[in-house]
């Protein structure tokens, strides 16, 4: 029987095992002081967060990720140092649980001071974690918190035509599984970075790619008929004058779905209408075999000349049906090559197209060999001001400021198209939109995919696009509604028996 006191409660608890009491013990302190500290930085990292129009990412990073975790572990050495303390004691003081009684004010004053932080800290937690999972989600997490991993893909983002949508739109996408699934492949390169083994350059996830008609299509509307659409191209030679030409193209966009329009023209390939499925290698560049199931349901099979095509060499080969990352393979993490960049800072006057050889000058620099990204700035600011001082002296003195500008525009396009501290450049990823710098629609418009009844995918440049006219220096040599055959700046003789991609490699030379 336990003893009572003279108005028959039990008896209080020994001040040994007191919660107050329990509470002096180095653990639990350490434990109090982290958790308070932990709190107050979650607050003012919180607050600058949300104050500041464009914060670091890793404001996020501490405010929803390091500082909580911090916070938990101190809360969690609370307990642990009472349970230490109170085992400590357990030879001075009667064995059991303190007893909770609600009828003394101080101990229902520590329940209801208890209570309430549960509350506020679940809320909190609930804040947080909500806050953390946004933040692993934005494009700062993803290209600012790892630099010189995504340093390049995050740069080509921003410069890009996706630049306003988030990473995770297209590489994640809705739903619990995908989610799940690129939180696991996330874990696994923070590990590849942390011990720095990951590849360089970063290569493109062909086969973990969720599906377009899963992400892209989502935002466009792929059974829109688009017809023909005016393309524009301003291209500068590498001559002294940097003589300007231009091309008018009529791309013949079209459209895949029947229903919307005439299924013809580039989009034709949107299997809407149209089933194209392909055998490729692992990056998709070289297509061995196509089959094409038209409209009324007819299968028609094509088998590029020379390549094994027997059921043991598809079997290893990847099988794909054709949607819109075959062609936009590059939509967001453009790395431009060096003539085309600089053809547009001289369109849009960010270079003095005055200056002599300044095409041939710009793209000299920007293809030379860097180890670094300082080493090549550098090397710009020396070479171009050295180059107009012994060739041209007097434009050296009159035109410093076009100089000056020149140097500068081109450092910015080195910043922004090639990376040699992670080997990344206009050459690392293929771009398959077009064909003038990789095969891109020759992969199958090759003129050498044939089928069994003799059928040939088509090379005419006509099926994809007319051109209106061409121009040279500001004269136009050649124009016609009804379209005209492309006359090359030097005479190639039999233009179907090359590609663009022979000889434009997006330097200087073949």
């Amino acid at each position: 029987m336990s003893e009572e006191n003279v108005s028959g409660s039990p008896t209080a608890p020994s001040e040994d095992l007191n919660l107050k009491s329990l509470l002096r013990n180095y653990i639990s302190l350490i434990g109090l002081a982290l958790a308070v500290v932990a709190l107050a930085n979650i607050v003012f990292l919180f607050l600058i967060d949300i104050m500041s129009a464009h914060p670091s990412p890793y404001i996020g990073v501490l405010a929803y990720m390091v500082a909580p975790g911090f916070f938990i572990l101190g809360l969690l050495l609370v307990p642990v140092g009472m349970w230490m303390e109170r085992k400590k004691r357990a030879g001075r003081a009667a064995k059991g649980f303190p007893l909770l009684d609600l009828n003394n004010p101080s101990q229902r004053s520590t329940v209801a001071f208890f209570l309430s932080f549960v509350i506020l800290f679940v809320l909190m937690s609930a804040i947080g974690s909500y806050r953390g999972y946004e933040y692993t989600d934005s494009v700062e997490f993803c290209g600012q918190l790892c630099h010189s991993v995504m340093h390049p893909e995050f740069i080509a983002h921003q410069g890009s035509p996706h630049s306003r949508v988030r990473c995770v739109d297209c590489h994640v996408g809705a739903g619990a599984g995908w989610y799940v699934r690129s939180k696991l492949s996330g874990a696994r390169q923070v590990f590849k970075t942390a011990l720095n083994t990951f590849p360089r350059p970063i290569e493109t996830p062909v086969a973990n790619l969720r599906p377009a008609p899963e992400t892209c299509e989502q935002c466009h509307w792929p059974k829109k008929f688009w017809g023909a659409q005016l393309k524009v191209i301003n291209h500068f030679g590498s001559d002294e004058k940097n003589t300007p030409r231009q091309l008018r193209l009529l791309i013949k966009t079209g459209g895949g779905d029947p229903n919307a329009g005439v299924a013809s023209g580039i989009h034709w390939h949107m299997n809407i209408g149209n089933k194209i499925t392909y055998w490729s290698d692992a990056k998709r560049q070289n297509i061995s075999y196509v089959r094409l199931e038209d409209l009324n349901g007819k299968v028609t099979e094509y088998s590029a000349q020379g390549a094994d095509t027997s059921a043991a060499a598809l079997g290893k080969l990847q099988t794909k049906r054709m949607d819109c990352v075959d062609c936009h393979n590059r939509p967001t993490h453009i790395y431009m090559p060096p003539d085309r960049f600089v053809d547009q800072s001289l369109t849009a006057h960010r270079i003095d197209a005055s200056l002599p050889f300044a095409k041939a000058q710009g793209v000299e620099v920007l293809t030379a060999d860097y180890k670094t990204t300082d080493e090549a700035v550098q090397a710009i600011a020396t070479k171009i001001p050295e180059f107009y001082k012994q060739k041209y002296p007097d434009i050296s003195t009159s035109k410093q400021r076009e100089i000056s500008g020149m140097v500068s525009e081109l450092q910015r396009i080195f910043r922004a198209s090639i990376f040699p501290e992670m080997k990344v450049s206009w050459k690392t990823h293929p771009d398959n939109v077009g064909h003038f710098y990789f095969q891109g629609c020759f992969r199958c418009h090759d003129g050498n995919h044939v089928s069994k009844e003799g059928k040939t995918i088509t090379k005419d440049c006509n099926s994809c696009h007319t051109l209106l006219s061409q121009e040279e220096g500001g004269v136009q040599l050649m124009g016609s509604s009804d379209g005209i055959a492309f006359k090359h700046p030097v005479d190639l003789g039999d233009m179907t028996a090359v590609n663009c991609s022979d000889c434009h490699n997006g330097g200087v030379g073949p």
